[in-house]
C-alpha cells in the first residue's frame, strides 16, 4: 500500500504556524484545511486565502480539500445564506489550489427531497469549476448509514464520498458492510477508529477493519483526523489511571503524532508526504 498523507492539522494547533510545524515534523505535505487561526475556513477572506497560499507555497505544502461546514445545519435553517457561503467558498478553494471540498447532507430529516434538493444547489454552484464536492457520513446527519449514503449517491452520482469508518462506527453501522456499497463513489477516506461505544482511538486499535478497507482502497490520498482525547494533567496521573485513560494525550501534538504514527504503523510505512 503506497499513500499520501493529508491532514486535519488544526487539531494539533490553532494557528498556521503551528499547523505547518506539526506537518513537517510528522512528514506531511497535504493539508485538509478546517480551522485556522481562529476562523472557520468558510469564513475567511478571499485576502487572507491569498495570504495562506502564499505562505504554504513557500513551506511546500498544498491544500488537498476544504474541511468545509456546509450541509452541517438542519433542514428547516434558512439556506440562502448558506449557500453563498458555499459560493465564496468555491472562490477560496480555487485561490488555495484546493480541488476538493468536503459537505454534509443536513440534520432534522428523514425525507431524503430536500436533502436533495440543497445538496444539488451546491453542485449546481460548483458547474464550471473543476473542484470535486465530496459527502462525508457524519451521525445526525440524513447520510449517516450506508444505505442512507448510497441513496444519496445513487441520486446525485456526481457527488463524491468521503469515507470516515468511526463516524459509521458511531452509527452503528458496520464498516465492511458500508464499503461494499459505498466504494464506487469513494474519493478519499478521512482516517479515523472507535471502539463499539464510540469513542475515537488510533487507527487500528478500534472496529473500523481499517487495515481490510486500505487494501480494498484504491485512492491516493489519506487525511488523518485525530479526533484524540486531551487531558492536560495526563502526565501527572498514577499509572493505573493512565492505563484507564489508554487512548488520551497530554497535548495536542502528541495526540497528532500518535494518529499519524498509527496509521503508519498500520500500512507498514506504505505512505509519502
Amino acid at each position: 500500500m503506497r499513500f499520501r498523507l493529508a491532514a486535519f492539522a488544526d487539531e494539533a494547533a490553532n494557528d498556521l504556524a503551528g499547523q505547518i510545524e506539526a506537518m513537517q515534523k510528522n512528514g506531511i505535505t497535504l493539508l485538509e484545511i478546517r480551522g485556522v487561526d481562529g476562523e472557520n475556513i468558510d469564513g475567511i477572506s478571499k485576502a487572507k486565502a491569498r495570504v495562506l497560499r502564499k505562505i504554504l507555497d513557500y513551506v511546500g505544502i498544498g491544500v488537498w480539500s476544504l474541511g468545509s461546514p456546509f450541509g452541517k445545519i438542519s433542514i428547516s435553517d434558512d439556506f440562502a445564506p448558506h449557500l453563498e457561503s458555499f459560493k465564496h467558498s468555491l472562490e477560496l478553494a480555487d485561490i488555495l489550489g484546493a480541488k476538493h471540498i468536503r459537505l454534509f447532507s443536513f440534520y432534522g430529516t428523514t425525507d431524503i427531497d430536500p436533502v436533495l434538493e440543497r445538496l444539488n444547489a451546491f453542485i449546481d454552484a460548483a458547474k464550471g469549476t473543476d473542484i470535486i464536492l465530496c459527502h462525508e457520513n457524519e451521525k445526525g446527519i440524513y447520510g449517516d448509514t450506508a444505505a442512507k449514503c448510497l441513496e444519496i449517491h445513487k441520486a446525485l452520482p456526481q457527488l463524491k464520498a468521503v469515507f470516515d469508518p468511526a463516524n459509521f462506527i458511531q452509527c452503528g453501522q458496520d464498516t465492511r458492510e458500508a464499503w461494499e456499497h459505498l466504494s464506487p463513489y469513494v474519493e478519499y477516506m478521512h482516517i479515523k477508529d472507535a471502539l463499539p461505544d464510540g469513542s475515537v482511538v488510533p487507527a487500528g486499535k478500534g472496529s473500523g477493519e481499517l487495515k481490510y478497507l486500505l487494501s480494498q482502497y484504491k485512492g491516493e490520498v489519506l487525511t488523518v483526523e485525530p479526533h484524540l482525547s486531551v487531558f492536560e494533567g495526563f502526565d501527572k496521573l498514577e499509572t493505573e489511571q493512565k492505563t484507564k485513560m489508554r487512548y488520551t494525550y497530554p497535548d495536542s501534538l502528541t495526540a497528532f503524532r500518535t494518529a499519524v504514527d498509527s496509521l503508519k504503523e498500520l500500512t507498514g510505512g506504505g505512505l509519502n508526504g
